[in-house]
């Protein structure tokens, strides 16, 4: 792991204030990045959801979402700011919201170049792998019992 001098701060993010961090953040890692296309990046999901944002001084560096249903999704960092921990720092406090929400069970549909990343935090493999947005996932689940 690299370090990347200051620790990314994360925090709570209500879509209405920091959308447009959020989609910035999110256009830059899933859509320039990866292809994704902006129409699949941004749903209705988003105004409903939990998100989380990660933050060095007042630059977005990594986010995620929690669904009501105990999803958690478009967890993304930035490619400078990959390997110094932000995204681990994002999984785990989007366990943490689950939990202190009272959901039991989570999942989520990883990349699989990051599957090794997710099993380490106790997410598992749960069916076969698929496509989705043009990239090959695989769904994942973790109990919080």
């Amino acid at each position: 792991m690299k370090v990347a001098g200051p620790v990314a701060a994360v925090m709570t993010a209500d879509w209405a204030e920091h959308r447009f961090k959020l989609v910035q953040l999110r256009t830059a890692a899933f859509v320039d990045e990866q292809g994704v296309p902006p129409e699949i990046e941004m749903d209705s999901e988003d105004a409903g959801c939990h998100h989380l944002l990660a933050l060095l001084g007042e630059e977005a560096v990594g986010a995620a979402r929690l669904l009501a249903d105990g999803r958690i999704g478009r967890l993304a960092v930035l490619k400078p700011h990959r390997g110094c921990g932000i995204g681990v720092r994002l999984l785990r406090a989007s366990v943490a919201l689950a939990e202190s929400l009272g959901m039991k069970n989570l999942y989520l549909h990883a990349q699989v170049q990051t599957l090794e990343f997710y099993r380490r935090e106790g997410f598992v493999d749960d069916g076969d792998a698929f496509i989705e947005a043009g990239i090959r996932h695989q769904n994942m689940c973790r109990s919080l019992l």
